[in-house]
């Protein structure tokens, strides 16, 4: 086995969300396990008791239970949690009430600046954003898509659009006219909301052009909306702004557990992007599953730095789900310069930051020592993926970035909104190594 870097103390250890899960089944379930491994054999053999667990111990809102957990135990064609009724959005806004003041998101944008909403403020503008949608005549199982990035305007579009229970899709701005449509026009969107251009490593990019042939050449839209940066709002659009007006109450339409919440798409490397439904009820349950993993709670302030082209951008919904804030960061990772973000890790007090492999190797390699630079006190964990973190770059955490911080490297996919191997906030860190299934 490699060398140990790290080891959570005990009261770290019971005091995380997955020690608080296995207390739960012990108290209420009367389970109780020799160790991790064999709560796993658990998991996978008992499906029922296990995910019915998940389902109670994260106080799923649903407005009509499921009759069994699964229904038909088969693949392809397995069904889980038929007669259950439910909608996505209620899983986040539920911690509204508990927090109401409190950061839902704080936005890094190099082309806006920085931003914070509260939970209030953003159920209050999902709620009129949704009534607007309503107008335009979206409704259940309409398609509504994006072009935007990483900002709090994807956030509240997609809540909004799943609230309704339309189906959301979102490609990053910085993508090529050729690749949005092939992910756009298989789909038949009804709304186009997207913004004409942004500010990266300082520099202004012009959208304006490509979002005109987008809108052409996607006949299926009723309505397109625009958050205007570089220019005028184009005849026949709707600025974003406008939509933010309502004073609506927030409502969610209850869909059955698989009805569709979002499409993602496969790399196109082979022939088209491949659109990938996922539901409202396996998102829910999965994002519940994850956090005990990432050991999310209330209070707890998280970034994940990625594009919103890329699934991590959708993982950000994990965090938000236990009444976690989430800081997002729009813009240049190495402008003016690769501190930029530790400098943002520090100045946000976040706790739980992560990135992509290349991240945390490309600082390896500019030579930053950022325990030097600023004030990581706050920060308890860091999780990476996207391509293997190397020894060096473990070794490189532990010595330039923080000694006690718990490094979990995960890996999972697009098609499944998840990991297959992932941290565990009891166990210890060892050099290059993922730390569980």
């Amino acid at each position: 086995m490699n060398d140990i870097l790290w080891t959570p103390t005990k009261e770290r250890a019971d005091a995380s969300t997955m020690a608080e899960f296995e207390r739960f089944l012990k108290d209420k379930r009367g389970l109780t396990f020799d160790d991790y491994n064999a709560m796993w054999d658990w998991s996978v053999t008992d499906l029922d008791g296990f995910w019915s667990a998940i389902w109670e111990y994260f106080d799923v809102k649903a407005s009509a239970p499921y009759t069994s957990v699964m229904a038909k135990r088969q693949m392809p064609g397995a069904e889980w949690c038929p007669g259950a009724m439910l909608n996505f959005t209620d899983q986040i806004m539920k911690h509204v009430d508990s927090q109401p003041e409190g950061d839902a998101l704080i936005v890094q944008s190099e082309t806006f600046g920085r931003k914070r909403l509260s939970w209030t403020e953003l159920r209050d503008q999902v709620a009129s954003v949704a009534a607007h949608l309503r107008d335009m005549g979206v409704t259940k199982g309409d398609r509504v898509v994006a072009v935007l990035p990483n900002t709090e305007t994807a956030m509240i579009a997609f809540f909004a659009t799943a609230s309704i229970g339309a189906i959301w899709s979102l490609c990053a701005p910085d993508m090529g006219h050729v690749a949005i449509l092939d992910r756009f026009k298989q789909i038949e969107p009804k709304v186009l909301i997207a913004q004409d251009g942004y500010v990266h490593a300082g520099k202004t990019v012009d959208r304006r052009e490509i979002l005109a042939g987008l809108e052409t050449a996607l006949p299926s839209l009723v309505q397109c909306v625009t958050v205007p940066f570089v220019g005028d709002l184009p005849q026949g659009h709707m600025a974003w702004d406008s939509l933010l007006d309502r004073d609506a109450p927030y409502e969610s339409t209850q869909v059955p557990f698989d009805h569709p919440l979002w499409i993602v798409y496969s790399s196109g490397t082979t022939g088209n992007p491949k659109p990938i439904v996922h539901g409202h009820g396996g998102i829910i349950l999965e994002s519940a599953k994850q956090s005990l993993h990432h050991d999310f709670r209330r209070g707890g302030r998280y970034c994940w730095l990625t594009s919103s082209g890329w699934i991590m951008w959708n993982s950000q919904f994990t965090a938000l789900g236990q009444g976690t804030t989430v800081a997002m960061f729009d813009g240049a990772p190495n402008y003016p310069d690769m501190g930029v973000i530790w400098r943002f890790v520090a100045d946000e007090k976040l706790d739980f930051f992560g990135a992509g492999a290349a991240f945390f190797s490309g600082c390896m390699k500019a030579g930053l020592t950022p325990r030097d630079e600023v004030d990581l006190s706050a920060l308890r964990s860091l999780g990476s993926t996207g391509s293997p973190l190397s020894s060096d770059a473990y070794d490189w955490i532990y010595s330039k970035v923080k000694e006690d911080v718990w490094l979990a490297p995960i890996s999972g996919g697009t098609d499944l909104a998840g990991a297959f191997v992932l941290g565990h906030p009891g166990m210890p860190v060892r050099a290059g190594e993922m730390q569980c299934r």
